[in-house]
């Protein structure tokens, strides 16, 4: 009997149905190659975006999140962000409204696509970024608003000096959420077998904030994982066995981004509170290429979305020359989410194939030296045709 699992799916906005199709055929091709019949994928397409508000003058309807909530899953196309009024953002609307609270990018090195560093296949790191709190939980006062200004004599009386003409932001950043984003990052590199964890922070400025994060992804580290863990600092001396074990590491932001760029090989999973995360999650993308080839998800206790980590790109859209390696990979992601892992890794064996034989949409290929760019949905087929 074929086991058949729905994925509600967003095709997004720009080039979003462009890139959604060539991916899911390209998903459902690794199914069938992997699965001789006995799994299925299937597609529930939902709304949200551009597209839904101008059917339903909903950005993002409340259908579709209880679609995502029901099946536990859904793979979303980039979507547009509403300027000037509405949802301030709609992919962070939608890992807020599902406590989506790990976001989770992989980072690895593509035979065959350029890239502005000597040794780019150094880079192989998954990144565990916070998903709800710091920046995303930013409360913030406008310069000279009655609401800065309270806020500003407050602070006076707590003995902070702050100008009267400052705008005023507060990033909270809670032990909640910090361990259970910790505790993400090591599951996940126990399951993987990769050898460390890294908390990447700026404690050494922000102490209660960003310094708690570290000090709680420690806590957190020996207490639910003593037998699985050992932390950088106390296997120095050399008299701890660290065989098997993840190493639990930390390092300032501004030293991680020198760090990304001078020992890559030293890092296999970083976790870091929301900004930090932000900027390094792209920072890596860029050795290796780019956004175009940089999957990503947003993971939470019991609903993971995947989804492309660029944006719309409107003035491509319809041209079919978008790449669609980053929705692709995220679906190999989701599929080995589903524990699909076969399906999973010929989805990624294919692209590995397609991008080394020098194969590429016009992002990539023109960085690349004499490569003739193909389109999306030529794209798609090379990739299908490598599964094997």
């Amino acid at each position: 009997m074929t086991r058949k699992i729905v994925i509600p799916f967003i095709p997004g906005d720009g080039i979003g149905p462009e890139i959604m199709v060539a991916s899911r055929l390209a998903i459902d091709a690794a199914i069938e190659e992997s699965s001789d019949g006995s799994t299925e994928l299937v597609w529930k397409e939902l709304d949200a975006g551009d597209a839904s508000f101008k059917k339903s003058r909903e950005w993002l309807p409340s259908e579709t999140l209880s679609a995502i909530k029901e099946h536990g899953i859904a793979l979303k196309g980039p979507l547009t962000t509403p300027v000037g009024s509405g949802i301030r953002s709609l992919n962070v609307a939608i890992r807020q409204a599902l406590d989506l609270y790990a976001n989770v990018r992989p980072v690895r090195y593509f035979k065959g696509v350029s890239s502005p560093v000597r040794e780019p296949q150094k880079m192989n790191m998954v990144i565990f970024r916070e998903n709800t709190e710091d920046v995303y939980k930013g409360i913030e006062w406008k310069s000279g608003s009655q609401e800065a200004a309270a806020v500003i004599s407050l602070l006076k009386n707590l003995g902070a000096s702050v100008r009267e003409d400052s705008a005023v932001g507060i990033k909270p950043i809670s032990e909640h959420a910090s361990k259970r984003l910790v505790r993400a990052a090591i599951k996940y590199a126990i399951r993987h077998g990769l050898p460390s964890v890294t908390l990447v922070h700026k404690g050494n400025i922000m102490k209660f904030t960003e310094g708690a994060f570290r000090d709680w992804g420690y806590e957190l580290a020996k207490a639910e994982f003593p037998g699985q863990t050992v932390i950088e600092s106390e296997s120095a001396s050399g008299r701890l066995d660290v065989r098997g074990k993840v190493i639990i590491k930390d390092r300032i932001a501004d030293n991680m981004f020198q760090q990304i760029l001078t020992r890559p090989e030293e890092y296999s999973v970083l976790a870091t509170p929301n900004l930090n995360g932000d900027y390094l999650s792209d920072a890596c993308a860029a050795q290796v290429g780019g956004l175009g080839v940089a999957p990503g998800a947003n993971i939470g206790e019991s609903v993971a979305v995947f989804e492309s980590v660029h944006g719309t790109a409107p003035k491509y859209a319809g041209r079919d020359i978008a790449n669609p390696c980053s929705l692709m990979l995220s679906g190999a992601m989701m599929l080995e989410h589903l524990g699909l892992d076969s399906a999973a890794s010929a989805l990624v064996r294919g692209i590995e194939a397609t991008l080394a034989e020098g194969i590429m949409t016009q992002d990539l290929a023109r960085l690349a030296h004499d490569v003739s760019p193909v389109g999306t949905s030529v794209f798609a087929v090379e990739v299908i045709r490598r599964l094997r």
